[in-house]
């Protein structure tokens, strides 16, 4: 459990923001993605969320539920999402991995099982949007025993009742969801990020990563003066998209168009000094 920890370490030592990017696995096709997964860390990528793609992405807006229909379409599982992870390994050993998603494929797979390929495969930690701290049986407490970090969320709305429960047994980082509603489909309120970020900080020592509606360098940048990370995920699953042919299938600008979006956020978080 010491990647994703010790990547926010040591960024923060260096006096900047990780940068967190999120693209869906096997999207558009299992070939590609994993191209585009590979590329992620030369372009600037920190740490990288992989979506699990699920038929009813209840968190996510357009962009990444699209992603997750044409993943499924190619024949991504939560098996061959694994093997992507396994793959990747192969040839980077330090960027941390988190799985994002829900707990209808991973209950499917059976949670034991799961979580012992997960761990072999090389994932570091699990975000699962649908499963609050009340429900920490079923998912989290058991990947905290099997080595694995337990991400969660908290909102504008998480008050500081709230607050304390979300992060029992949380670990990694603390994803802060900086808009009401779902992915990609407005851009937060920056100037309330940053005391957002220091009151979820008056709670835990965990590092806090921003995301939702983050599109632009300028974006990640205003986050990143607030934030220990930017989170960035419906802007470069679009990137996949409009890099399509007419017929839905990756074509030779699809891998570059995600990894210049990445260098650009890259360049930009990283302009932004601690």
């Amino acid at each position: 459990m010491s990647r994703i920890p010790d990547t926010f370490a040591a960024n923060l030592a260096a006096g900047r923001a990780s940068l967190v990017t999120f693209i869906t696995a096997g999207d558009p096709d299992p070939a590609t993605s994993l191209a585009i997964l590979k590329a992620l860390p030369g372009a600037g990528a920190d740490v990288i969320e992989l979506g699990m793609p699920f038929s009813d992405p209840m968190a996510d807006g357009p962009a990444i539920q699209w992603a997750s229909m044409r993943a499924l379409e190619a024949g991504m599982s939560l098996k061959k999402t694994l093997e992507m992870v396994r793959d990747f390994r192969a040839g980077d050993a330090k960027t941390p991995i988190v799985l994002m998603g829900y707990y209808n494929p991973v209950y499917i797979y059976g949670v034991e099982k799961f979580l012992n390929d997960a761990k072999a495969a090389g994932v570091d930690g699990l975000i699962i949007v649908d499963l609050p701290p009340e429900e920490d049986a079923e998912l989290c407490l058991p990947a905290l025993k099997a080595g694995i970090n337990f991400i969660r969320l908290a909102t504008p709305t998480t008050d500081d009742a709230r607050l304390p429960k979300v992060l029992t047994n949380t670990s990694g980082f603390v994803y802060y969801v900086s808009i009401n509603g779902i992915t990609g489909t407005a851009t937060p309120d920056f100037s309330q990020v940053a005391t957002a970020v220091a009151r979820i900080k008056g709670h835990t020592d965990l590092p806090v990563a921003v995301g939702f509606g983050v599109k632009a360098p300028e974006h990640a940048a205003a986050i990143a003066k607030g934030a220990d990370g930017v989170v960035v995920g419906s802007a470069l699953v679009e990137a996949v998209r409009s890099s399509l042919d007419g017929e839905g299938k990756a074509t030779n600008k699809t891998v570059s168009a995600v990894t210049d979006l990445v260098a650009s956020l890259a360049k930009a978080v990283r302009g932004v000094k601690k």
